[in-house]
């Protein structure tokens, strides 16, 4: 029987990487945890910030709030304080690793291309 390849999971981002994740600026991140206190995440010795996943998903969930929903800073606070509700006409999103996606991605690449080639053979 083969041994299970182990994977090991990241446990801290730096803002730079969160940034470009989520699309904006490294200053916005930093603004947003002035305004939200609810959000804080670890300081390195030298003070750089290393973000966890569920600081992460929290930013994610005031970016949609402030620039999807149209939400004022001052509304999205009031929401964050609301537990999260999942609606049930809505279906779960699973949470699918960006490796998965990326092999996923590959494979269906080259699949494309050989059907590619096929086309031009036969054509």
């Amino acid at each position: 029987m083969p041994l299970k390849e182990k994977s090991i999971e990241r446990m801290y981002w730096t803002i730079g990487e969160v940034a470009d994740e989520l699309g904006v600026n490294t200053s916005l991140l930093r603004y947003w945890e002035k305004e939200f206190g609810s959000l804080r995440p670890k300081r390195t010795n030298k003070g750089d910030r290393l973000y966890t996943r569920e600081d992460i998903l929290q930013l994610r969930r005031i970016q949609y709030l402030v620039k999807e929903k149209g939400f004022t800073l001052q509304g999205a606070k009031g929401e964050l304080r609301k537990p999260e509700t999942v609606d049930p006409e809505q279906p779960a999103t699973p949470v699918v690793p960006v490796d998965e996606v990326r092999a996923r991605l590959l494979h269906i690449r080259e699949q494309l291309l050989m059907l590619r080639e096929e086309e031009i053979v036969a054509g």
